[in-house]
């Protein structure tokens, strides 16, 4: 029996034998980051039980201010709503967090999921990535700070994103990745779009997406 193969969302596009380091010649440059860890985490925050396991587990208290995220020893955390938080980090990690996580919150009320295979992320960067966003959405993403995440609509379908470094970080779905992609390919065109080099913690030449 052949043994199941691991494959990113956007696998299909081959984009890692396209990549290549970010330069002048495109305005724009975007990449997978592939095969991260996603942990979506629900609870009361106001609940001491909930704070405290979930600060010991993650090493930071949970950001708790609205449209808010923080990164943390090699784990992002963003605030989704209320009582919604999604934990981001290497996929190897999930396991260990998931089970400190149930330990800490045991008879606590909680819902934790490991969806690692439901979403991936898309570094886009360079001089024009600006641009490249408002051609997709009604959002004004010039108004986005550091430290802020916000879910908004992409063309027919919708996203979380946050800046990095000089650039934006988006957060989708594996069933929208296709789609997602294609469209930021088609709105990147007047600017001309290069594959980034990327590696497993998603750095490339323009800047950092923890």
């Amino acid at each position: 029996m052949r043994e199941p193969i691991l494959q990113s969302p956007l696998h299909s596009f081959d984009l890692s034998s396209q990549a290549r380091t970010p330069d002048e010649s495109c305005g724009a440059w975007a990449n997978e980051i592939p095969l991260l860890g996603y942990v979506s985490l629900r609870g009361d925050a106001r609940d001491p039980g909930f704070a405290e396991a979930t600060t010991s587990a993650l090493g930071i208290s949970l950001p708790t201010e609205p449209c808010s995220y923080i990164i943390h020893g090699g784990r992002k955390v963003l605030w989704l709503s209320p009582d919604e938080w999604m934990v981001v980090m290497a996929r190897n990690a999930v396991g260990p967090l998931i089970a400190n996580l149930e330990a800490g919150l045991d008879g606590v009320r909680r819902q934790l999921a490991d969806n690692s295979g439901g979403y991936t992320q898309v570094l886009l960067q360079g001089r024009n990535a600006l641009d490249v966003l408002q051609h997709a959405s009604v959002y004004d993403f010039a108004a986005l700070l550091p430290g802020r995440v916000v879910g908004t609509t992409f063309g027919k379908t919708s996203l979380y994103v946050h800046r990095t470094g000089d650039g934006f970080c988006l957060l989708m779905r594996r069933s929208f990745a296709d789609y997602i992609w294609r469209y930021l390919v088609r709105c990147a065109a007047p600017y001309g779009l290069g594959i980034a080099a990327v590696d497993a913690a998603g750095h490339a030449g323009l800047g950092v997406a923890a």
